[in-house]
């Protein structure tokens, strides 16, 4: 099963700034549990369905819970910065010299929403050796935070 789909809820997650006062690597693995469940509910059906909801919901929990935890204030914040600053196509990188992990955050589209700037974005993840590929849409609402849609 692909690790994309917990990717971008972790992403997501990452992205808004509400605030929460679980640890993120709790957060992210919430967060990539519900987006691996609901990516095996798209999957077959009958009893083949239902193995592939709990068997996505544990995979994106574990992927999800190990890349929320990784990522920190300075790879949020510098994850915002690309999509605030970077023009469409230029890719932002940077490694964190804590975790090691490498982001390469590249905006693919901008456009107005009927609530502000929506940006499409692509961004690798490099965390143990291991590459995820995200790719989502985060638009600005009213206060300035970027928040994935």
């Amino acid at each position: 099963m692909k690790r994309i789909i917990s990717a971008v809820a972790i992403v997501a997650m990452s992205f808004s700034l509400a605030a929460c006062q679980m640890n993120k690597q709790t957060v992210g693995a919430g967060v990539g549990g519900v987006a691996g469940g609901v990516l095996g509910s798209n999957v077959g059906g009958g009893s083949g369905r239902t193995a592939a909801i709990i068997g996505g919901t544990l995979l994106g929990a574990m992927i999800g819970g190990h890349i929320g935890g990784e990522m920190d204030e300075l790879d949020r914040r510098r994850a915002r910065d690309a999509l605030e600053n970077s023009p469409t196509g230029h890719q932002t990188s940077w490694r964190n010299p804590d975790s090691g992990a490498q982001y390469n955050v590249t905006p693919t589209r901008t456009y107005e929403s009927s609530t502000g700037p929506c940006r499409e974005y692509e961004m690798d993840v490099y965390i143990d050796g291991q590459r995820d590929v995200v790719k989502g849409t985060a638009c600005r609402n009213a206060r300035g935070e970027w928040i994935n849609q």
